[in-house]
């Protein structure tokens, strides 16, 4: 398994404050950031078992989820519906975008 793997894990921890945060606003954007931020680790595990093009493409998938989660928590502070973001958090999932355009060059 890819050490980013854990670093993912990590990630959907800080989100569970973000998550309940949103939730009190609005429902749908908090599944959103969820099914996107477990996309992001599912696709990781899947990918790192497989070869060839199916690897590359479980990826690409993961990177998607990955600026999918970043969009949510940017539109959840546009709105209002959180103040801020540990810094943490935004680094870690920094360091995951990082790596996930890295493994699909």
């Amino acid at each position: 398994m890819l050490i980013i793997y854990d670093v993912i894990l990590e990630v959907l921890r800080l989100l569970r404050p973000v998550v309940r945060a949103i939730e009190k606003h609005d429902r749908d954007l908090a599944r959103q950031l969820k099914r996107a931020s477990t996309s992001v680790l599912l696709n990781t595990g899947e990918g790192s078992g497989t070869r060839g093009g199916s690897r590359m493409e479980r990826y690409r998938t993961a990177l998607g989820s990955a600026r999918e989660t970043t969009a949510c928590i940017d539109a959840s502070l546009a709105l209002g519906y959180i103040e801020r973001v540990d810094a943490e958090l935004l680094d870690k999932l920094d360091r995951v975008r990082g790596t996930l355009v890295r493994l699909t060059r």
